[in-house]
């Protein structure tokens, strides 16, 4: 049995402004030193001991790194899925920018997605404040990429559910 794949469709001004965000992403990533105290990079690797300090720092010592360069790899696949999709012209007007384009994902990607637009939701969410998912204003201008994110995982999820 072969295996299945997932196709989203988004516009392509869409694509380009995700492929900005996971790009972000993937420089925090890089750019974060082990024990730099960015609460962002903290919440993706979250404490292994919550009832023990110590312990928590040293499992987060020995596997942070780790952790973060499969997020950054995972990143880097979500990035080379919307090459072709995020290329937009030079004028804002194109009508191409409005484009729908199909992004295919075979599992692999598709689980990549998953993982990293779940982490960039998390970055978001400690940058705005948002200690649980429903306890912001969804009228608030400043909560509007947080919502898309968010929207773009439930379409992801929906799609995975329907092809078990």
């Amino acid at each position: 049995m072969s295996a299945r794949i997932i196709v989203l469709e988004v516009a392509r001004l869409e694509a380009a402004h995700l492929a900005g965000l996971v790009g972000q992403f993937a420089e925090l990533l890089r750019d974060s030193a082990p024990g730099d105290g960015d609460p962002a990079v903290a919440r993706l690797v979250p404490p292994a001991y919550a009832d023990d300090e110590d312990a928590a720092k040293e499992f987060r010592s020995l596997t942070q790194s780790d952790l973060l360069d499969r997020r950054a790899t995972d990143a880097g696949v979500v990035l080379a899925s919307l090459e072709e999709a995020a290329r937009i012209p030079d004028d804002p007007d194109d009508p191409i920018m409005l484009e729908q384009v199909e992004i295919r994902l075979d599992p692999d990607t598709a689980q990549a997605w998953l993982r990293t637009l779940a982490a960039v939701r998390l970055v978001l969410a400690v940058r705005l404040g948002v200690l649980e998912a429903d306890e912001h204003d969804h009228d608030d201008p400043r909560f509007g990429v947080y919502d898309w994110v968010g929207y773009r995982l439930d379409v992801l999820v929906a799609a995975l559910d329907t092809t078990d």
